[in-house]
């Protein structure tokens, strides 16, 4: 599929979060953080929003030119990071304080992040609902997949739901055998992608 790709920058801030917000309005997990329905299409966007922010500003974002889809990347460097990630705080902080799973997902996926080797982490990649199922993720992905590929860098990334689990194992990725299990919630899966010779 001949999809054509930009980079993202502070201009479209906003729309990459509105995209954001309606793909992921029913993912396991963004129904777990916020279980009511009602509240969570208040806050969610907020929250996705810090998501935003940080791809924008640490990483890189790859985004559809017809608005349709958008991989959030950073590159992880090797070793502990040297101060405390403030971005789980910054979540519940920015859109639901009193909602202490607004922190903990974050706290939870950074918990088991690999840190022996430098790799790209697909933070997080959003296809508009209506354009679901039509390959667009996979064609925003594989470019950078195969730029790990000629680079020797392996991948990162947690899959939400047994869906996109199935999705990444077709692009390479393997379960490291460990799910993130969110309290009373549905379990994360996290994946490496090690690179192709």
């Amino acid at each position: 599929m001949g999809l054509e790709i930009r980079q993202a920058g502070e201009s479209d801030r906003e729309a990459l979060t509105r995209l954001l917000n309606e793909a992921f309005m029913d993912d396991p997990v963004s129904g777990w953080v916020f279980p009511h329905e009602a509240h969570r299409r208040r806050v969610h966007g907020l929250f996705l929003g810090v998501f935003v922010d940080v791809a924008l500003s640490e990483g890189r974002v790859d985004y559809a030119v017809d608005g349709s889809a958008a991989a959030l990347w950073l590159h992880i460097p090797a070793g502990e990071p040297h101060e405390e990630d403030d971005t789980p705080a910054r979540m519940r902080e920015t859109a639901d304080p009193d909602n202490e799973r607004a922190e903990l997902v974050g706290r939870l996926t950074g918990a088991v992040h690999p840190t022996a080797e430098a790799h790209e982490y697909l933070l997080m990649i959003a296809v508009s609902p209506d354009r679901q199922g039509e390959g667009l993720g996979t064609a925003l992905i594989t470019p950078v997949l195969e730029r790990c590929d000629r680079d020797g860098v392996p991948a990162y990334l947690e899959a939400s739901s047994a869906r996109s689990r199935r999705l990444y194992e077709r692009l390479g990725f393997e379960f490291t055998g460990t799910t993130v299990d969110l309290p009373d919630g549905p379990p994360m899966w996290p994946m490496w992608r090690k690179p192709r010779s």
